[in-house]
């Protein structure tokens, strides 16, 4: 008891993104003394806040406003980069930039978390020094430590990224103009993303993509969706490719890009203004003294955790990205509440084995639960129920009509078992979807609810009856299939 009490602080978080955010704000609801210590001493909130999910997502919603600008009225001639500044895009993002930060510092103020600036690193299960840019070392102790330092892009192999005309996910939000041409290697979530709401603002997009496919996680037919957004915005994907060369043609007065085709092993060239690199992610684990500790990692370097967020070392808890899948900012929320709960012994609801995810591409893709493919090969007798954007009046008055909302439901009981959406605002609505899976609803919730018209989530009930409307159609009677259960 005597050796517990003389520790500085009940939790030690390193990192401040959206588990360590999350862990600190719990402990400090549970009267615990927390402190986070953050590697970059600009500014506090990780990726998750600065050069990630909210900077990425604020230059996604100018560009999606002015893509709902000129799908209204035309562009009369004029693309968006001749009639907007990047400056002026970008001026969002940072007046968002600047409030996130601001809320951060006064919740963790409030809520009484102290904070050092500076590098972190465990030497002991209960011991973390910090190291300052200026050379100050201070060491600090508590009962329990979660790790949560994020994770960060691999570098590309065959060339350097120059941040001048060879970006990443961090200078690609502070380029000072709005590109005609763009070339995106790589086809992770981001680089999606990005694709789209560069296509939004003018920009003729090229992916390079090094896989055999893309988004492959997809259920198929919202990748098919997907893809005709893509097709209508002219994006070109071209899969099974090798970059060999990038490099700039002073003759021509742009960058090339040379790229192999692996299944032909032909040669191509693109040209373009600039290029754009998501390479795979990698923990933000080495020099924090885990092998020292003797704390598990798997061979990437992700730290192994069990239900709880907790390492093999009973004092030291990790979460977020540097555990590795799925890397989502709100998982990572998810995940610091749970190592808090867990350290202080306070009991809490199960989370929900059913998580969604969500895209933020134009338009949104989100997803809950099984797949058609996943739900025919677990379940067997599934029956599947469609709403087409085209044929939703809001969609239709917001002139946003490529989209869909698909259902996945057992025949037999109408159970639902997977919700997934392509169109806009999938990302929001996937939660009703979500709701219904967890308390085990069926396609019925969606019958007998009424949802306001016109709006999006109506989708919800045309695609249940689209589904029961097949199901009639294979000799089922209305009153068999509505039977209560």
């Amino acid at each position: 008891m005597g050796e517990t009490m003389s520790r500085d602080y009940d939790v030690i978080i390193l990192g401040s993104g959206p588990a360590g955010f999350s862990c600190a704000m719990q402990s400090a609801k549970f009267d615990k003394k927390a402190l986070i210590i953050e590697a970059n001493e600009n500014f506090l909130g990780g990726t998750w806040i600065n050069t990630g999910t909210v900077p990425s997502k604020s230059l996604r919603e100018t560009a999606s406003s002015i893509h709902r600008y000129t799908s209204q009225f035309g562009d009369e001639g004029i693309k968006a980069y001749d009639r907007f500044q990047m400056r002026d895009v970008l001026r969002y993002k940072d007046r968002v930039l600047a409030t996130q930060n601001s809320e951060i510092k006064d919740s963790l103020i409030k809520n009484e978390v102290d904070t050092a600036l500076g590098f972190g690193r465990l030497l002991d299960a209960h011991t973390v020094e910090v190291s300052s840019e200026d050379g100050e070392k201070k060491r600090f102790t508590a009962d329990h430590i979660l790790i949560s330092t994020g994770a960060t892009a691999n570098k590309p192999d065959d060339f350097e990224i120059d941040h001048v005309t060879i970006l990443d996910n961090r200078s690609i939000l502070d380029i000072h103009y709005i590109p005609k041409r763009l070339v995106i290697v790589g086809t992770n979530i981001q680089a999606m993303e990005f694709a789209t709401v560069f296509s939004a603002l003018g920009t003729r997009v090229t992916v390079l993509n090094g896989q055999d496919d893309y988004l492959v996680f997809l259920d198929r037919e919202i990748k098919e969706e997907f893809n005709l957004a893509l097709e209508e915005a002219r994006i070109q994907i071209f899969n099974r490719t090798r970059v060999l060369q990038v490099g700039p043609n002073p003759l021509r007065n742009c960058t090339e890009i040379k790229y192999e085709d692996k299944d032909t092993g032909e040669m191509h060239v693109v040209e373009t203004e600039l290029v754009l690199y998501f390479g795979d992610r990698k923990p933000n684990s080495a020099r924090l003294g885990l092998e020292e500790l003797g704390i598990k990692t798997d061979e990437k370097g992700f730290i192994e955790v069990d239900e709880n967020n907790q390492t093999n070392v009973p004092s030291i808890y990790a979460a977020g990205d540097v555990i590795g899948h799925p890397g989502l900012a709100s998982v990572s929320f998810s995940q610091g509440r749970i190592a808090s709960c867990h350290m202080f012994g306070i009991s809490r609801l199960d989370t929900e084995s059913i998580i969604p995810y969500g895209i933020y591409a134009i338009p949104e893709i989100a997803s809950v639960g099984l797949t058609e493919d996943e739900a025919r090969s677990q379940i067997g007798d599934v029956t599947i129920g469609r709403a087409y954007y085209r044929n939703l009046t809001k969609a239709n008055i917001a002139r946003t009509p490529r989209g869909m909302l698909k259902l996945v439901f057992e025949t037999e009981s109408l159970r639902l078992l997977g919700v997934h959406i392509v169109g806009s605002g999938a990302c929001d609505l996937i939660h009703t979807g979500q709701v219904v899976l967890n308390f085990g609803g069926s396609a019925r919730y969606f019958l007998d609810t009424v949802h306001n018209y016109p709006t999006y989530s109506e989708a919800y009930r045309v695609a249940a009856f689209n589904g029961i409307n097949y199901m009639y159609k294979g000799g089922q009677t209305y009153k068999t299939i509505l039977k209560d259960e």
